[in-house]
């Protein structure tokens, strides 16, 4: 039986890079978003507890499907094992940057 693949999903959202990985991502019913389920974390056996994926792990605590903007999606990768989640500061000396978005509503034609 093949091994369910795991991805590494990398998303902005408030300023942050999210990195986390997922057995399961597909796009949603919700126009302009992907939904993301089957959290996987690093191994609990371990003696050494990574603060950065620590707090990860707090923030989808009991989230079973998260949905994520498409805007907002950076990269989303097959890897062939977990790695370490993590949550990164988005502006101190990173290249990325979120989509740009309007602020506010389009003004109607004047015709």
């Amino acid at each position: 039986m093949p091994k369910s693949p795991i991805y590494k999903v990398i998303f902005y959202n408030n300023n942050k890079v999210y990195e986390l990985y997922a057995r399961a991502i597909f796009q949603s019913d919700m126009y302009g978003f992907i939904e993301v389920e089957e959290f996987v974390f690093g191994d609990q056996g371990q003696l050494v507890v990574d603060p950065s994926e620590e707090k990860l792990k707090n923030e989808f605590a009991g989230v079973v499907r998260s949905y994520i903007p498409m805007h907002s999606l950076v990269r989303i990768d097959e890897v062939e094992k977990e790695g370490a989640g993590k949550i990164l500061d988005g502006e101190a000396g990173n290249n990325i940057r979120a989509f740009p978005m309007a602020s506010g509503r389009p003004s109607p034609d004047k015709d």
